[in-house]
């Protein structure tokens, strides 16, 4: 049996230092503050997708041991944007997070706990000593375990102090809209003001069928012929359908209540709708013809609830059509990443409900496919889905978290956000995390190549205009495509609309001063004027806006930027490697089928590394550094998979054990010296 992780020294906790606190009422809160209480230090940063994914895994451990229990939110910011302590207090609330929050933007707490990615757990006990230290998601399970422990030996010693913790709830935003995620536009006779208020009419697909076609007049009452706009009201968990003024509430979709419920999603004969969402994000209009044979219109992505559900614009249903509710994380059979780094790509299985997935971000109709293409932003991966025979399938991606382009099984994304379809079948991705502009080149046969038109690197960004190989963005996830085949994307964290021209291969701006844009579509309604006009969808003021499509963009040079993070001093030459992992107890490492931890190593520049890089099994591994390179950064992924239940006589792990990935993937910048480090230790799970 596995020991729980349990640091065997006696290492006191550091002060937690940094701008201001959140959630506290206005107060500061220090350790001392604390004590008696078991501390779960929470370091993430609210662009990451694996920390939105912890705030979610931490929500039932904080509820359940709410009288001995305090979260504390580290905020270690990657991004420049996320530094504004206004867009943090925006993302706390956004994230409903409902425990103390440290605004750390110096990264001092961070460095004084030796952080290294993002999301980091430290566990801290009732007296002010460190038990834990843990990386990446997946680890609330043994959490479940580690949390019981430490409240029976200190309950026993006395050091245990229960009652209400220090968390202070802000107060809440009110609006229509609450951090709108994206938009669709519904053509006149599919919206509710079709016939039979709700009926689907004869109404236009092809490229409406994107959300991308046909707006409306700035009247509510020219609705019924000027068509409606259906918006993800993501803080809201439901779905709200506008009038063209954007003001008037033609109907809701979803009691507005977190969670997971198909049935009635709109309210009928004062009867409240049943239907549960949890975040949704991106959706996407179904063409006719196969809206008709699915039983659906609008295919919407559920992100928190991990699930895509179809929404029924006649009858006002939601249903559940992929997803079994289960986050992706352990890649069993044909999906794992192999020791080349090649992923599986193609057919997962024709049963959608058994498939899981992980944050889907945004969806697009695929005229080449004939599919429902999918971000999935928590695997950094690209998915599809056929309406008419449930296939599900991985179209791009291993897995792997960085920007890698080339065939589609070896390519990596790096939380991709937003997608659209261009004139040639090929589909635009907002690729957020790499703050980059990628394709997907669809051949007539279906095979997928990726493609890079603005990006360098996980972390490389900046708002800079010009030639694309030296353009930044700043965390983008949304993209459109205009009317003359440029690219407008919403480049979130630099509050702007950018434009990406493929046939001049350059960058400029079309909109600056934007609170955080989610989204951008073409509204082609002309109501306005001669000119189409974009919509955007302004998260961070609650808002859809029209935004002109200038004659003359903008060019904007504000520098490019890399994440600034303490740089780690190593010595040339050979560096030994150590990724430190303990299962928690009741779990044992899945060697049914071999080694079950692996590493994938590889280096930018790439000649930094001169040995040592690739994938393979085990979590020790000897690198050699090169000696004419002064600094770089060293990308690690480590996987480690272990399954629950008692061993059996044997020591085997029962047939039918639940099975848990534990992976994190680190980006560790190193300064070469000849008296740096000849060692690198990095905690996956736990610490000796």
């Amino acid at each position: 049996m596995s020991e729980t992780v349990r640091t065997q020294l006696r290492v006191r906790a550091s002060e937690l230092v940094g701008r201001n606190w959140l959630n506290t009422g206005g107060k500061s809160l220090d350790l001392e503050a604390l004590r008696g209480k078991i501390v779960l230090l929470d370091f993430w940063t609210f662009c990451c997708i694996n920390c939105l994914h912890v705030l979610d895994e931490l929500r039932p451990l904080e509820e359940q041991y709410s009288d001995v229990l305090v979260t504390v939110g580290v905020h270690s910011p990657k991004f420049e944007h996320e530094a504004d302590p206004v867009a943090l207090a925006a993302a706390v609330e956004r994230y409903e997070i409902h425990h103390p929050v440290l605004d750390d933007p110096e990264l001092e707490t961070w460095k004084a706990y030796t952080a290294r990615a993002w999301p980091t757990l430290v566990v801290i006990d009732p007296e002010g000593y460190i038990v834990a230290h843990l990386s990446g998601e997946g680890h609330a399970d043994g959490l479940a375990v580690l949390v019981p422990e430490l409240i029976a030996e200190h309950e026993a010693k006395g050091t245990l102090h229960r009652g209400s913790g220090p968390y202070v709830a802000p107060e809440a935003t009110s609006g229509t809209l609450r951090f709108p995620g994206k938009a669709l536009f519904l053509p006149a006779g599919r919206g509710s003001a079709g016939p039979g208020s709700g009926a689907q009419g004869s109404g236009a697909h092809g490229s409406g069928a994107q959300g991308t076609s046909d707006g409306g007049t700035n009247a509510a009452a020219d609705t019924i012929t000027g068509g409606s706009w259906l918006v993800t009201d993501t803080g809201h968990h439901r779905l709200v359908e506008l009038g063209n003024d954007f003001q008037t509430v033609l109907r809701t979709y979803g009691s507005g209540t977190r969670g997971h419920a198909d049935g009635q999603a709109a309210a009928v004969d004062s009867v409240e709708p049943a239907a549960r969402f949890n975040e949704p994000q991106g959706l996407v209009l179904l063409p006719e013809d196969v809206a008709a044979k699915a039983g659906y219109d609008v295919v919407i992505a559920d992100s928190v609830n991990h699930r895509l559900r179809g929404l029924s614009l006649t009858d006002g249903k939601a249903t559940t059509i992929v997803g079994n509710g289960v986050q992706r994380l352990l890649e069993t059979g044909p999906a794992r990443v192999d020791e080349d780094a090649a992923g599986f790509t193609g057919q997962l299985s024709e049963h959608p409900l058994e498939v899981s997935l992980s944050s889907p971000w945004d969806v697009v109709w695929s005229t080449k496919l004939n599919a429902v293409v999918i971000a999935m932003a928590g695997t950094h991966q690209i998915f599809s889905f056929e309406p008419l025979t449930g296939a599900v399938a991985i179209i791009a991606g291993n897995g792997l978290e960085g920007l890698l382009d080339g065939p589609a099984h070896e390519a990596w994304f790096a939380q991709p956000s937003g997608l659209a379809e261009d004139a040639d079948g090929n589909i635009w991705v907002a690729d957020s995390e790499t703050s980059a502009l990628r394709k997907l080149v669809i051949d007539d046969g279906g095979t997928v190549t990726v493609e890079t038109a603005v990006g360098k690197g996980l972390f490389d960004f900046g708002f800079r205009d010009g030639p694309a190989s030296e353009a930044r963005l700043q965390h983008p996830l949304g993209v459109t495509v205009l009317p003359d085949g440029s690219i407008a994307i919403a480049d979130t964290y630099n509050g702007a609309v950018r434009r990406y021209d493929p046939a001049a291969g350059s960058v400029s701006t079309l909109a600056r001063g934007l609170s955080e844009p989610s989204d951008v579509i073409v509204d082609h309604t002309h109501a306005a004027g001669s000119e189409p006009l974009l919509v955007v969808v302004e998260a961070n003021k609650h808002q859809l806006v029209y935004v002109p499509i200038p004659k003359e963009a903008q060019q904007v040079d504000e520098g490019a930027s890399q994440t600034h993070r303490p740089k780690s001093p190593v010595a040339p030459g050979l560096l030994e490697l150590t990724v430190r992992f303990t299962a928690p107890t009741g779990q044992k490492l899945d060697d049914r089928w071999g080694d079950p931890t692996q590493l994938k190593i590889s280096s930018t520049p790439p000649e930094l590394l001169v040995a040592g890089g690739g994938t393979s099994v085990g979590l020790l591994r000897t690198l050699e550094l090169a000696s004419d390179i002064p600094e770089g950064i060293l990308h690690i992924t480590a996987r480690a998979a272990a399954c629950d239940g008692p061993e059996d006589a044997d020591g085997e792990i029962p047939d039918h054990a639940a099975c848990h990935l534990y992976q994190q993937d680190w980006g560790i910048p190193v300064l070469l010296t000849d008296d740096g480090d000849t060692e690198l230790v990095l905690d996956l799970r736990g610490m000796d």
